[in-house]
């Protein structure tokens, strides 16, 4: 199954919540099963088939991490609360069942029970699933799952293999731990959105920074704890037999995002330099950038940084003499970018996007449409 017929597959693949009433026979269900699983007899298939995941998580970070292991095989039980659910099953455009396509993708191949962990009870229930668990997911705010008595001190000693994979915004320990940090805030505090946008004269943004029109940060952060968790998993395995070497692993938002700024902090460590924001190009690149064709509401993308195929496009636009000894490397042909680009945009701009893209492939440089969701669902 591919990625995507796996997204459309979700409404068949995720459960409706349970009510309070078949809650306990819903656990005993879920725990027998748990309980039998082994790698062959996961009904998902996978490299991690066999491994049970409990995810106490809610919105975005924690269930995408959820998400990508049970996608990769593993049995992932969600927790909801009683009534409401996650608060993402009814967050932007809803479908027939009153569900969110958003909480859907993130919820695929996952089984849900309802458990109201302010009350013993429900976290009674909670601690048994633990105790057959091989990993627990959760991203609530540091310390509050302490003081349900649901921390890896309280659960590691009744299964001391447990792999309890944790996010926040700022991390469990360190003087922000107790700051509330959604992905917005945390992309801000790592630096990440002061380079978006486009630049003023001084090479700082011009207005507010933009943003990506996704929650990124939650989205990295819960690529960032499944990485986590599969080495973590991968570490006990290859621990003595019998030792069940748990561990936890502590994500936070802001340094997951952080981890995505390339060469941005080592250069102003040792340079001084403080990247800004570069527009629709990438500093220190060229070329690689959108241009405009024949059509001004349609753009392509040209990425001809590498030297031969910048040779490749230059020859194709008619452009050799941009060839030689002064665009010859990256290098030169940054010092050198109003000159390349001008004159690719000159070319761009008289052809229709069609014929500019054929042109390129023809010349095997690459390039491509900006595409809307429609765009891409659209293309054969």
């Amino acid at each position: 199954m591919t990625f995507l017929q796996s997204a459309v597959a979700t409404r068949r693949l995720h459960r409706k919540l349970t009510s309070a009433s078949t809650l306990v026979q819903r656990f005993t269900l879920v725990a027998r099963a748990c309980a039998n699983s082994t790698s062959s007899q996961s009904p998902n298939g996978g490299p991690l088939a066999g491994i049970k995941v409990l995810e106490l998580g809610h919105l975005i970070a924690a269930p995408f991490c959820g998400f990508l292991l049970a996608y990769y095989g593993a049995d992932v039980i969600k927790v909801e609360a009683p009534g409401k659910g996650d608060p993402l099953r009814v967050w932007r455009e809803l479908d027939v069942d009153g569900v969110s396509p958003w909480f859907r993708s993130l919820a695929r191949n996952k089984k849900s029970v309802t458990i109201d962990l302010r009350q013993e009870k429900g976290r009674e229930l909670v601690r048994q699933l633990a105790l057959q668990s091989d990993v627990l997911l959760e991203n609530f705010k540091p310390g509050r799952i302490e003081r349900w008595g649901l921390g890896p001190s309280d659960l590691h000693p009744q299964n001391p293999g447990l792999i309890y994979t944790r996010v926040s915004g700022y991390g469990q320990t360190g003087p922000m731990r107790s700051v509330g940090g959604y992905a917005s805030v945390c992309e801000a505090f790592s630096g990440f959105r002061f380079i978006n946008g486009f630049p003023d004269e001084h090479g700082r943004p011009a207005g507010a920074p933009v943003r990506p029109n996704i929650s990124l940060g939650d989205s990295l952060a819960g690529l960032h704890a499944a990485f986590g968790t599969v080495m973590a998993l991968l570490a006990r395995g290859k621990a003595a037999p019998g030792s069940k070497t748990g561990q936890t692993v502590d994500v936070a938002i802001y340094e997951s995002v952080m981890a995505m700024l390339e060469g941005i902090i080592p250069a102003y460590d040792r340079f001084g330099v403080v990247r800004g924001p570069s527009g629709s190009s990438v500093t220190g690149i060229v070329p690689t950038n959108v241009y405009v064709t024949k059509d001004p509401s349609t753009y392509i993308i040209i990425g001809a940084n590498g030297d031969s195929i910048y040779n490749r496009l230059m020859t194709k636009i008619g452009r050799q003499d941009l060839i030689g000894d002064e665009f010859r490397n990256n290098d030169d042909r940054v010092r050198n970018q109003e000159t390349i680009e001008n004159a690719i945009t000159a070319w761009t701009s008289q052809i229709s996007a069609d014929d500019a893209l054929q042109a390129l492939a023809e010349a095997e440089v690459p390039s491509g449409r900006i595409n809307s969701v429609e765009d891409r669902e659209s293309h054969a």
